[in-house]
């Protein structure tokens, strides 16, 4: 017995007892999570035949975009659950209180009835376009080799279904004020054949087909959601401003606040992802592939709306703008 060495118990963590401190909560519950990322030719510790372990050694682990330790990452906002909940309720009492406060002074009765054509088919539709970012983020997300990064698109896939429904809620409240603008009723028809949709029905049909985490996270963080936010957000609410609707206006700022906090870890996800060598080019080359397809988009739907002058030319110089504080 006295030739036994006695260990001193670690105080934290193995992984995170390197930092020699007290870790925050952040980095508790939020790092080094995942457990399908320990041999990559079986992922799930099954036979490594199996089709889960094949799609996630070929679409996560056989990706071009590489890093020696993406567990390094961290979301410089550190939002975990608990305070992500926190911000949103906050963020949801806001909203809700413009549409109870907008509702009492009969905001809607008050609208041009022709800008109420133009949100039966610029605005209601949008729910199509926020479901799909849902989709994308939640993939992203099930893929990511980390989990600081899954949360990351986790949260935002859960803000874009609080986007979707905020339509919801304005298309019914609409509908009520204008029962002939086939609020609730035409939304899936102007998705599928108005040509100011097309664009971005044919960028997020083809996003949503990429398998490959790497080209997905990129494609769906550098160049469809700036497009999204720009074209259906920013402009949507300067036209909307044009046309007395300041609630529209009130609640695309708000939704804006969410995509600021997604393009602060986009960037830090860019910039630990330049780390590695050929990483920027590789990026470059798959921002290339598909900001032609988000431009078209932009230009489709930023030509239908009213108001906003030259609309189309100064959101593709917004994304641009957006790519660069990405870091490219």
């Amino acid at each position: 017995m006295s030739d036994m060495q006695i260990l001193k118990p670690q105080k934290t963590w193995s992984h995170l007892a390197v930092r020699r401190r007290k870790p925050s909560e952040y980095e508790i519950v939020s790092t080094n999570l995942h457990y399908n990322d320990r041999d990559p030719d079986s992922a799930y510790e099954l036979a490594p035949e199996l089709f889960m372990n094949r799609w996630y050694k070929q679409n996560t682990f056989g990706t071009r975009l590489q890093h020696a330790d993406w567990n390094a990452f961290r979301d410089p906002d550190e939002v975990v659950y608990r305070t992500y909940n926190l911000m949103q309720d906050g963020q949801e009492t806001y909203v809700f209180g413009l549409f109870g406060q907008f509702s009492e002074r009969e905001h809607d009765k008050a609208l041009d009835p022709r800008w109420a054509g133009t949100l039966a088919r610029l605005y209601t539709p949008a729910r199509y376009l926020f479901h799909t970012l849902q989709m994308a983020s939640a993939y992203v997300g099930q893929m990511s080799p980390a989990s600081t990064i899954t949360n990351c698109n986790y949260f935002q896939m859960a803000d874009s279904l609080r986007w979707l429904s905020h339509t919801a809620y304005r298309t019914r409240e609409l509908s009520l004020t204008f029962p002939n603008k086939g609020f609730g009723e035409n939304e899936q028809s102007h998705w599928e054949r108005d040509p100011a949709w097309q664009g971005f029905r044919e960028l997020m049909e083809k996003v949503l087909t990429v398998w490959d985490w790497g080209e997905a996270i990129v494609t769906l963080s550098l160049v469809v959601k700036p497009a999204v936010e720009e074209a259906v957000l920013r402009r949507l609410g300067e036209a909307a401003r044009h046309n007395g609707d300041t609630l529209l206006g009130l609640l695309t700022d708000a939704q804006l606040i969410d995509a600021a906090r997604h393009r602060r870890w986009t960037t830090a996800f860019v910039n630990m992802a330049q780390q590695t060598p050929g990483n920027l080019e590789l990026i470059h080359e798959w921002v290339s592939k598909w900001e032609p397809l988000a431009d078209r988009a932009i230009d489709a739907y930023c030509a239908a709306l009213p108001d906003v002058p030259a609309a189309a030319g100064a959101t593709r110089l917004a994304t641009r703008e957006a790519r660069r504080g990405f870091g490219l």
